[in-house]
């Protein structure tokens, strides 16, 4: 398919446009945006700063990509935004290029939907196959990885991570770090539940697996037995041949415990790029 754009539209001479792009009206295109093979910007969409797209994404009206972050401390650094495959960006998204801290970039994986009015911050990290529900507010710096689910109107403090397949219910405070696999509910404070066995199946865990990982749920939220004692359970239990879900999940636990205010990336905060080079 031939790419197509609009008259309606402005773009820079300069931007990179792949084959078989479609720009619909009104959307603008910054010099400095590289957009891959097969996207689709339906109408009055904004694509600015540094920013580089793969190809198959999909940007439905008044979505605005790579704008400036909402970070006092930046001034125009030389920081981007960097999108992969096949994701889905519903009315409404923002997503803000990285502030002049960690490594400057926010991203965004493959295959992943953002809904209506949700926002991704500076310095974010969106893994693959993710869903943020309409109006889903991600501070900066928050990883959210495989196959994780916000429900909608959440909000996610600075530095926070939500693990591999974790779910977040609707309408959750979440300010400390969310386990892989887990289920956290909370309009004061995100608490884990339960596991999220559905979302577990989905992803294609053995059974097996998914029993262990409740077994570990068990032990770490409803009987707060420590982690240590939980880690050598299991592996007396399963002769040191723990499953790779498992091992994610106790490995996630005890990095958070090594942070700060339940949250394992806060160590980092305030440092800039050239402080972590260093």
């Amino acid at each position: 398919m031939a790419t197509y754009i609009s008259h309606l539209s402005d773009i820079h001479p300069d931007a990179q446009i792949g084959e078989g792009v479609r720009i619909g009206p009104f959307c603008v295109v910054g010099p400095d945006v590289r957009i891959g093979d097969g996207c689709v910007l339906e109408s009055h969409v904004a694509i600015v700063g540094r920013t580089s797209i793969g190809t198959g994404n999909r940007f439905w009206p008044n979505c605005v990509i790579g704008g400036e972050p909402q970070d006092k401390s930046y001034i125009d650094g030389a920081t981007r935004t960097e999108i992969g495959n096949d994701n889905q960006f519903r009315e409404g998204v923002t997503v803000h290029r990285g502030a002049d801290k960690e490594d400057g970039v926010t991203r965004l994986g493959n295959r992943n939907l953002l809904m209506a009015n949700s926002h991704v911050a500076h310095n974010c990290q969106v893994y693959d196959d993710t869903i943020l529900v309409n109006g889903v507010l991600l501070g900066g710096h928050v990883h959210v990885q495989d196959r994780a689910v916000i429900s909608g109107n959440s909000v996610v403090h600075h530095f926070t991570t939500v693990g591999t397949a974790a779910f977040i219910g609707g309408g959750t405070r979440c300010t400390i770090d969310v386990p892989p696999y887990m289920m956290a509910v909370g309009s004061d404070q995100a608490v884990v539940r339960n596991i999220n066995q559905v979302g577990m199946q989905r992803a294609g865990i053995s059974a097996a697996s998914i029993a262990l990982v409740k077994q570990a749920y068990r032990l770490l939220f409803r009987n707060l037995r420590p982690l240590d004692e939980v880690r050598q359970t299991f592996r007396t239990q399963l002769n040191d041949l723990l499953p790779i879900e498992l091992m994610t999940l106790l490995d996630f636990i005890e990095r958070q415990g090594k942070g700060r205010m339940g949250r394992q990336r806060e160590v980092i905060r305030g440092q800039t790029v050239e402080s972590q080079a260093a």
